[in-house]
């Protein structure tokens, strides 16, 4: 693309251009976001898609998918050290081209050893995206909002992809799987061009080898966010088998799962409404209160209308917890280093929650799998209101 071909899809008057703080560049921005990250939200179509269509044991597309993730977490952590130094914008349309390219060759493979370095390549690409995107968000008037909104675009998209991609899989093969995401990531290319500037604050950026930091809430603020992705990923990555264990059919786990991942979503909804009106603290404490009580509740999942409720209330609060948890992280960093390294904390609390649950679910050991995601929910909810009391009580003047 030529000089003057970018200035003129970038040009601040350029009709159709997206007011930068606009709930629409939250839409855009959630996408760009979602887009290096989609499998995550499929993930459960992609590891039984991997054994019907691709014919991989269990373990084997659980360890595709692992490397997924692992590589997203590394990616998201050099993102880190690059986002002040890179332009956002060309950053994000080479790293979208990349994506659509390794997600077309992973159609042609099936050796679980290959898609394992594969994928593993795709999520450290993707990564980089998911932290660019986090970046950028960060520079915008109400990052929180936009997390809430990133929480909505993945719920309702990844509610259509776990209701319909299982479905194609018998018909076109496991190829059809990252043929989606391929397409996902070639929509979200074409909307690059639409989404504003959002150069990095001079100030910060005139001393970015010095970054203003204040570091003991921000660490907290990481391990809120490591602990509360780990335990809710721990316990949901053995959900199904959980629900086997407590005697319920497998038609109904389905529809349960696919009923509470689209009311979740209502729980981002909720912070797009809500934004920082009640400030973090409040809203932060309130959802962490529900998601420790809906996980407790799983001990009882031999009724069918616990397991049920339960699943739908954890997905509500998931959504709902989450974007503040990362918006934190951007309050303290405007530049977007620390929201990209918060990226991180979450992608490395995604892979290694189902990681140590392997071992304690050994054996069907589900009761000590919730009581462990309950501890470690617990844990998060001590870390993450130290930092949010500290945002809240500069929010108050302001």
């Amino acid at each position: 693309m030529t000089d003057a071909a970018s200035t003129a899809l970038t040009a601040p008057g350029r009709p159709g251009r997206v007011p930068e703080d606009s709930l629409l560049a939250s839409v855009l921005l959630s996408f760009l976001a979602t887009a290096g990250l989609f499998y995550v939200n499929i993930m459960a179509a992609l590891v039984d898609g991997l054994i019907t269509g691709a014919g991989l044991t269990p373990k084997a597309a659980g360890l595709v998918a692992s490397a997924n993730v692992y590589g997203a977490a590394l990616g998201a952590l050099t993102a880190v050290f690059i986002i002040r130094r890179l332009p956002w914008r060309p950053t994000a349309v080479a790293v979208l081209i990349s994506l659509i390219v390794v997600d077309l060759i992973s159609t042609l493979l099936k050796a679980p050893e290959l898609l394992i370095a594969i994928r593993f390549v795709h999520g450290l690409i993707g990564g980089l995206l998911v932290g660019v995107a986090f970046a950028v968000i960060a520079r915008t008037r109400t990052p929180d909002r936009t997390f809430g909104m990133l929480l909505v675009v993945q719920f309702g998209l990844g509610g259509l992809g776990l209701m319909f991609l299982p479905r194609l899989v018998p018909l076109f093969g496991h190829g059809v799987l990252f043929l989606a995401l391929a397409a996902f990531s070639a929509v979200t290319l074409a909307m690059v061009p639409f989404l504003g500037d959002y150069p990095s604050p001079p100030k910060l950026a005139a001393s970015a080898a010095r970054p203003s930091v204040r570091w003991i809430p921000l660490s907290l603020a990481f391990a809120g966010i490591f602990l509360f992705q780990a335990a809710n990923m721990g316990l949901a990555a053995y959900i199904i088998g959980l629900g086997k264990a407590s005697g319920l059919k497998l038609g109904f786990i389905t529809d349960t799962l696919g009923a509470a991942n689209w009311i979740g979503a209502l729980g981002s909804v909720l912070v797009v409404v809500l934004g920082l009106r009640f400030g973090r603290t409040r809203p932060l404490l309130a959802g962490l209160v529900l998601t420790l009580v809906g996980t407790w509740a799983f001990h009882f999942s031999h009724l069918p209308w616990v397991y049920l409720v339960a699943n739908i209330a954890t997905a509500v609060t998931w959504a709902f917890v989450i974007p503040y948890l990362l918006g934190m992280c951007a309050a303290f960093d405007k530049a977007g280093q620390m929201a990209a390294l918060g990226g991180f904390f979450s992608k490395l609390g995604l892979a290694s929650g189902p990681a140590l649950a392997a071992f304690v679910a050994a054996g069907g050991q589900y009761r000590g799998l919730i009581t462990l995601a309950v501890i470690g929910l617990l844990l998060s909810g001590l870390a993450a209101i130290i930092p949010a009391l500290a945002l809240d009580r500069q929010l108050a003047p302001a």
